[in-house]
């Protein structure tokens, strides 16, 4: 879903392309997801996809929580019946193990729901794809060059422009993923869109996947730059804890948290 804000949004990006970024490197910062039990979720993704689970706050980051890396997947606590994450502009999230088919085989003893079985993209990369309890869809791969958490993957139409908001707003690294697929890379995940060709997605708030984050040196500094640009703050430069979170929306209603840390 497209709403005239949004198409403003991106308009306004694209104008502001060759403009100075203050935010032009801003690292990936969290995936929050939603859970009934978000300490089950914690210990779901521990198991299946790997990582290091928090079950406290750490420091900044509200727990529990699962760590790849130094890039948290969070959970809100939410009653049954949110909708899960196919529909919406934030299709699904990627892990990469070293050995998909021994991954398979553990999922389908614990009983994991598996919905695509393993692929083969010309001797390149290996895919299929599960779903949590929750109902968020995970590509899982196997793709020795990037392992543990791997990827994002956006649906939304006119994949170019979406890119290029992207790249004006957080910066990020424009490659292709092994030769094939155009992307962003925020070291050491990589983002992805697909055309919806003509689907009308929704908007990630509510939804399994609920929002992406970005991290800021300066976050007040970065609301000036982004708003001058005609990006949408839903919720604007607030204290938190110890440090200050904002909330923007992206093309086709991705919702962002943008969290002042330090950079990487």
């Amino acid at each position: 879903m497209k709403s005239p804000t949004s198409a403003l949004s991106i308009a306004a990006f694209i104008l502001a392309l060759t403009a100075p970024v203050l935010a032009a490197d801003a690292p990936y910062g969290h995936i929050h997801l939603m859970a009934t039990d978000p300490s089950e979720a914690a210990a779901w993704y521990e198991r299946h996809m790997g990582g290091e689970r928090f079950d406290r706050d750490a420091g900044n980051v509200p727990g529990p929580g699962v760590f790849y890396g130094n890039i948290p997947v969070l959970w809100i606590k939410r009653d049954a019946g949110f909708p899960g994450s196919v529909g919406s502009s934030v299709d699904h999230i990627g892990f990469s193990f070293p050995d998909l088919a021994a991954k398979m085989a553990s999922y389908e003893a614990a009983g994991v729901k598996i919905t695509s079985e393993v692929r083969d993209v010309q001797g390149k990369f290996k895919f299929a794809f599960v779903e949590d309890p929750w109902g968020t869809k995970i590509e899982v791969m196997e793709d020795p060059e990037t392992l543990g958490l791997h990827h994002i993957h956006l649906k939304g139409p006119e994949p170019e422009k979406i890119f290029a908001w992207y790249e004006s707003a957080f910066g990020g690294e424009r490659a292709k993923f092994k030769g094939m697929l155009p992307a962003l890379r925020y070291d050491p995940v990589w983002l992805l869109v697909q055309d919806s060709k003509g689907e009308e997605m929704a908007p990630t708030q509510g939804r399994s996947i609920d929002h992406l984050g970005w991290n800021f040196p300066d976050l007040t500094a970065a609301q000036e730059e982004l708003t001058a640009k005609g990006v949408v703050f839903t919720m604007a430069v607030t204290d938190f804890k110890t440090t200050k979170i904002a909330f923007v929306e992206g093309p086709g209603g991705v919702r962002i948290e943008l969290v002042e840390a330090p950079m990487r």
